[in-house]
């Protein structure tokens, strides 16, 4: 479709969004009245949300709206899943200015739908805004299918930690694009459109894990959220962590300890938690640490010394 928001309008932009996206299984009603209406079998519903911001969070010359639509919902599905919890629908805001391409936003929707339908989630309705910038804001709800949600604060002594998913991917990649390059170009795609192990959330819970949060900010600034909700130290072993050789390559290449990307980048959006020891994981975790009295992170024993992940008022 060709033109800008401003020459579609507030109702046809909604109407051109909104056909673009399936509400799902989850959702009876979805757009077209006052709110929609979303199922939850469980009778409580896991609700989550998150705000992007173009330069902050995003570039358009680094990224497609489609990369863009895919990260948006990945890192709010991922926080759903990180509970324990099935996600079932998201609702969207969009902020834009008048003169972007509707088919910018068209898109991003088709991003938003494609990283829905990984998780059979649908869209269950949203809002448009004209603005100066584009900001997307992303709510997704969840089903915990008759489980007690799984937070920050019940590690324990004597657990193990263990993660799934990749960690340091989206960071290496965000380094090549900070210095001009594409390639290699699995890190690149792995930080324009990140690939959570979703299934994994609802997997730990039913194997007893005890806490679990999604790596957003960086793993050891995610732990450290952890450790305090829990009162507990987390103790992490570099030599357990699982660094590709090509992911050195790159750290060569640019200068940089490519255990910081896996220790301190965020974005890749895996999963952390810790399980009581003996706890059969399969092998979609790997352990890389334990709980232990105490307070804090330690890697190798010390403290970390290094940027400890993202902040975005530090």
């Amino acid at each position: 479709m060709s033109g800008t928001l401003g020459d579609l309008g507030e109702f046809g932009l909604i109407g051109a969004l909104t056909e673009r996206v399936p509400v799902g299984p989850h959702v009876p009603l979805g757009p077209g009245d006052d709110a929609a209406v979303v199922a939850a079998p469980d009778g409580r519903v896991v609700a989550t949300t998150d705000l992007l911001v173009e330069g902050r969070h995003f570039r358009r010359d680094w990224s497609t709206a489609y990369d863009v639509g895919r990260k948006a919902a990945a890192q709010n599905l991922a926080d759903v899943a990180a509970m324990g919890a099935r996600p079932t629908a998201l609702l969207i805001g969009l902020v834009g200015p008048a003169e972007l391409p509707v088919a910018w936003a068209l898109e991003l929707y088709d991003g938003l739908r494609d990283e829905c339908a990984v998780v059979d989630a649908g869209v269950a309705g949203g809002d448009v805004v004209r603005g100066s910038a584009i900001m997307i804001s992303i709510t997704a709800l969840g089903d915990l299918e008759g489980r007690p949600p799984v937070t920050r604060s019940g590690a324990r002594p004597g657990d193990v930690v263990a993660v799934a998913g990749w960690l340091g991917w989206s960071a290496a990649g965000l380094a090549i694009l900070s210095h001009g390059h594409r390639n290699p170009r699995a890190f690149v795609e792995a930080h324009r459109r990140p690939e959570p192990p979703y299934a994994a959330g609802p997997a730990a819970a039913k194997l007893g894990a005890t806490a679990m949060l999604d790596v957003s900010d960086g793993l050891i600034s995610d732990l450290g959220h952890l450790a305090r909700a829990s009162g507990v130290r987390v103790e992490l072993s570099g030599e357990l962590f699982d660094i590709p050789a090509q992911m050195r390559d790159v750290g060569r290449a640019l200068g940089a300890d490519p255990l910081q990307w896996v220790l301190t980048g965020g974005e890749d959006h895996a999963l952390v938690a810790t399980f009581p020891a003996g706890t059969p994981l399969t092998a979609r975790w790997r352990v890389v640490g334990r709980v232990t009295e105490g307070r804090g992170v330690t890697v190798d024993g010390e403290e970390w010394s290094g940027t400890g992940g993202w902040d975005h008022f530090g």
